[in-house]
């Protein structure tokens, strides 16, 4: 916790995962083959919080979901890629472009897509009900809370 501790002050971008961060990981299929996702309300007042703090905030998924386009609608300055399979490609780009380096960032993520991202990083983030390979991260921070029940609103709150 002390190495988390000493970057949580540094920290310029906020990148999440979506599925299993910001959601609880499932999907909801009707029976006419709709689907819904459910996002807590905490989290997107964290995204607000750390935006006023200037912090900037992205998304990086390997899903394409509406519910993402909702919140870049509510939020314009924040950046969302959809169907990425290649997340550390993209987080790579985000750190050339903001001219940040891995000291900079915090990444948030639940799977095992998202460890080589998590890795590269000095603050890696997870949730409580993570697959274990990433829970075994060195150093990662897990929150006390479960993907889709405020666990970004529980980080945005301890670096802020």
């Amino acid at each position: 916790m002390k190495k988390l501790e000493q970057y949580k002050n540094n920290i310029k971008l906020f990148i999440c995962d979506f599925d299993g961060i910001f959601t609880d990981g499932k999907l909801t299929v009707y029976s006419d083959g709709k689907t819904s996702k459910v996002v807590d309300y905490k989290d997107i007042m964290a995204i607000a919080n750390l935006l006023k703090k200037d912090i900037k905030f992205a998304i990086i998924s390997g899903e394409k979901s509406a519910a993402i386009d909702i919140l870049k609608d509510k939020f314009p300055t924040i950046q969302t890629f959809q169907n990425e399979r290649n997340k550390i490609k993209v987080l790579k780009s985000l750190l050339e472009e903001h001219n940040l380096s891995p000291e900079n960032i915090l990444y948030m993520g639940d799977d095992i897509n998202d460890i080589e991202c998590l890795k590269y990083v000095s603050f890696p983030v997870t949730v409580r009900n993570a697959h274990s390979q990433v829970k075994n991260i060195p150093n990662i921070f897990i929150t006390s809370n479960e993907g889709g029940c405020g666990a970004v609103r529980e980080v945005a709150d301890y670096i802020l």
